[in-house]
């Protein structure tokens, strides 16, 4: 009897796991959408206040106001939300001990990123990304099975439409989201749906007209003057075969990149411990970090390390930026120490925004540098840094792995047949054992 009984609820029961598998991956897909389109919106309308401050070099001297403003919307709105992407960590960690993130984190964040970019202050996107996605999540929640497996899986699914749409890597996004919260064996049941949500996400970004940064390594392609076209040619590449010599040099390179990634670590970390302890009164500090953040680009003479740092400032002669690190001599030995210097005085006094454009920024200038003292080739050195110092600052060297081939191999073919999978996988893992335990995301 009990044997039968068995036998006749279990298709019951499948019916029902079915049922809310099939509606929770319905709320995947809605929350990609979501993501996707926010992510698209500001991402264009990060390109337009960018713009805006390049024309207007003079908003610079507002960043302490915009501190005030974004602390006022936070206080006002929802003080929780300040704790950003430790927020959203935090509630996929502890899913039954926590309440679920709230949504009024997305616009929050938003507003204040574009704020921090419009005076110039040196951020990034991931932050703001991540934490739109996850907010999404937390607000989309109520719809499914109350069950903190499934709330865990859907805020990790938002991190993933999150990350994956704001830099075009969807794999990568995916990967990050598990890799970053070290969920063990049980994170790889979750890669799946956090697949699902990076790709639509992405390719929803893309619907909307969104374009992402094209990085061409000059050692690989040779550009036709007269159409623009860009042609792979065996002649034109320079990179290395793997030997003792060559190994010896990425491996003294990726030390670097680990300890820069350290550095990078404490130096935000420290910035926001000293303003805590010596500023009782929460709205100075970002006034303060934004003070001292003018005088740090008086003090350096250059705009270079303001913004997010991916395109050259057109208004000025010789600049330095993402794209240009993987040319030669487009850095001075010094860019990733002032760019790090600069990221850790905006993020760690409160203004808000991401770090890990920063840390591209910081990677592939120290790559560019450390590629010529080594006689390396520069522009392969700066994609090496380039995910290197990311893997080190966030603990994620699969991640930073899989976004190196989502971001450089489309428009470089034949790094297919270099062997740059194997600089870069050495490169990331070196990184994160010199790193330590210091990481962005935890003090």
């Amino acid at each position: 009897m009990h044997t039968s009984e068995n036998h006749d609820l279990a298709p019951s029961g499948s019916f029902v796991w079915l049922k809310d598998v099939v509606w929770f991956l319905a709320i995947v897909n809605l929350l990609s959408v979501l993501t996707g389109s926010l992510v698209a919106f500001f991402l264009w309308s990060l390109d337009l206040v960018t713009r805006l401050h390049w024309a207007n070099p003079w908003l610079l001297l507002a960043l302490p106001i915009a501190g005030v403003l974004t602390y006022l919307m936070y206080h006002f709105v929802s003080e929780e939300s300040d704790g950003g992407n430790r927020l959203i960590f935090d509630r996929i960690r502890n899913p039954s001990e926590l309440p679920t993130v709230p949504i009024a984190l997305a616009p929050l964040v938003l507003l204040g990123t574009l704020l921090t970019h419009v005076c110039g202050g040196s951020a990034g996107r991931e932050g703001t990304a991540v934490q739109m996605g996850g907010s999404i999540a937390g607000w989309l929640f109520k719809f499914i099975r109350r069950d903190d497996e499934w709330r865990r899986t859907l805020i990790l699914c938002g991190i993933s439409a999150g990350f994956g749409a704001v830099f075009g890597t969807p794999i990568a996004g995916a990967v990050f989201a598990i890799e970053v919260l070290w969920l063990g064996r049980s994170g790889l049941f979750r890669l799946v749906p956090c697949v699902i949500a990076g790709f639509v996400a992405h390719y929803v970004t893309l619907w909307w007209g969104i374009e992402h940064s094209t990085f061409l390594l000059p050692s690989l392609v040779e550009r036709s003057a007269e159409t623009s076209a860009v042609s792979v040619t065996s002649a034109s590449m320079a990179f290395p075969f793997m030997n003792i010599a060559t190994g010896a040099k990425l491996a003294v390179a990726a030390v670097a990149f680990g300890l820069i990634s350290m550095l990078f670590a404490r130096t935000s970390h420290g910035v926001n411990r000293l303003l805590k302890r010596f500023i009782s009164r929460a709205w100075l500090r970002p006034v303060l970090g934004g003070c001292l953040f003018i005088l740090f680009t008086v003090l350096i003479g250059t705009r270079d390390y303001s913004g997010i740092g991916v395109d050259p400032n057109p208004n000025q002669a010789r600049t330095v930026s993402i794209l240009t690190s993987f040319e030669s001599n487009a850095a001075d030995p010094l860019s990733w120490f002032w760019k790090l210097l600069a990221t850790s005085i905006t993020v760690g006094s409160g203004l808000k925004g991401g770090e890990v454009t920063p840390l591209f920024f910081v990677g592939a200038t120290a790559g560019n540098t450390l590629g010529h003292w080594l006689s390396f080739p520069v522009d392969l050195m700066a994609a090496i840094g380039f995910v290197a110092v990311f893997a080190g600052a966030t603990k994620t060297p699969i991640a930073c792995s899989i976004m190196a081939i989502e971001l450089f191999m489309p428009f470089n073919p034949s790094l297919v047949s270099s062997g740059f999978i194997v600089y870069i996988v050495l490169g990331c893992f070196i990184a994160r054992i010199t790193s330590g335990q210091s990481s962005i995301y935890r003090c």
